[in-house]
């Protein structure tokens, strides 16, 4: 490797110095540091910027996939046994959940346009089944087809799930990511495109839902809930007042995040603009310099908020060599295909091999982008990856 270059980093922290010493100085007025009051302020920035009713903040992205899954089995809108349609180009968590609830996946392949889920596949996916769930990812903030996509889900009484862990603030029509769907998820993991240190968000508009999920965060208490709806569920199952604070309703974890790291997504939320603008003006510099025969299908009524830039290439081992070697941190494109995953081979018995998700595994990687690159790193990247195309 040549050490006399710069590391160039995969991701970029978008907690800053200012950020840190603004913490410093919220922590000296020695305020409540467990889920509190802040809490509640970030939820409600964050439904703002999101566009959606209600936003219940979690602990992780993947906690959030978890909860909302969890959840609508609490609530009887689905329940063991049921199938769920997971894109096989996602990451592990949005498959985990079916298999822990004891739900069924269907993996569903991949686009060659924004490498979402293949329509005619999930079509097919339909007549064959009778799937109650669509897990769709927007992947690595490239926006799907949402009008299709909601117009088969609507056809097909499918709930649409919305992960949007990699799209913060893209958008299909003037309309946000994560407010098609009956709920959302997002992530606020170090590297996103903002972040909590650990954090996740969990979006809808149905207020029953709301509350439950903020039940199922805490333990399946009721205790972060409206107070109408606290009424309902104690009248319900005749609870007093005394006995409702240690009283479970729901099947529950403890997903709650804290007031420490809602005070940071405050911060990073008045950012974000910013940063989404810096990551679209790089994605657009490797789309019209990058030598590539394939690259990502982009639309006028489709606004991007890119996560890392794709790359399809047959001699990726050599270009990923390469990069490493010119001191360019580089990685599979998400993890390749679910269906060939160690751990879902165990649960099925057999990988499952479809054709665009294999050509992932095979050829796929991504490419740096974060608020942090320069332009003499962006010009070190593209012309790595030229050199070979």
């Amino acid at each position: 490797m040549n050490n006399e270059l710069t590391k160039i980093h995969l991701a970029g922290d978008t907690i800053n110095k200012n950020d840190v010493d603004s913490l410093i100085e919220w922590l000296k007025t020695y305020p409540r540091l467990t889920k509190g009051p802040l809490t509640i302020d970030y939820e409600e920035n964050w439904s703002s910027y999101i566009e959606s009713k209600y936003s219940v903040f979690v602990n992780s992205g993947s906690s959030a996939n978890l909860l909302v899954l969890a959840s609508m089995i609490e609530v009887g809108m689905i329940q063991p046994g049921d199938e769920v349609v997971v894109p096989a180009l996602s990451w592990s968590t949005n498959l985990s959940p079916v298999i822990q609830l004891g739900l069924k996946p269907i993996l569903c392949d991949c686009n060659l346009e924004d490498l979402s889920i293949d329509l005619e596949h999930f079509k097919q996916i339909i007549k064959e089944n009778d799937p109650k769930v669509l897990f769709l990812v927007s992947v690595l903030g490239l926006v799907p087809d949402m009008k299709q996509i909601c117009e088969i889900c609507s056809q097909s009484s499918i709930f649409l799930i919305e992960d949007t862990c990699e799209s913060l603030g893209a958008e299909f029509q003037n309309k946000k990511l994560g407010t098609f769907g009956f709920a959302s998820t997002f992530s606020t993991y170090f590297g996103h495109h903002i972040s909590t240190i650990e954090g996740g968000m969990v979006c809808t508009s149905n207020v029953e839902f709301m509350n439950v999920l903020k039940g199922t965060r805490s333990h399946g208490w009721d205790r972060d809930m409206e107070l109408d709806y606290q009424k309902y569920l104690r009248d319900k199952n005749e609870i007093d007042d005394f006995s409702a604070r240690f009283t479970f309703y729901f099947s529950g974890f403890n997903f709650r995040g804290t007031d420490l790291q809602a005070f940071l997504g405050l911060k990073q939320l008045e950012k974000l603009p910013s940063i989404i603008e810096k990551r679209n003006k790089t994605f657009m510099r490797y789309y019209k310099e990058l030598n590539l025969s394939w690259k990502p299908v982009l639309y006028d009524d489709r606004k991007i908020s890119n996560f890392a830039y794709p790359v399809i290439h047959p001699r990726r081992s050599e270009i990923v060599d390469a990069l490493q070697e010119k001191n360019i941190e580089v990685r599979p494109l998400i993890c390749g295909s679910l269906g060939t995953q160690p751990y879902f081979i165990k649960y099925n018995g057999a990988p499952i091999i479809l054709e665009n998700a294999s050509l992932m595994s095979s050829s796929g990687f991504y490419l740096p982008n974060h608020a942090g690159l320069s332009n003499n790193d962006i010009t070190r990247i593209i012309h790595t990856v030229n050199n070979f195309c």
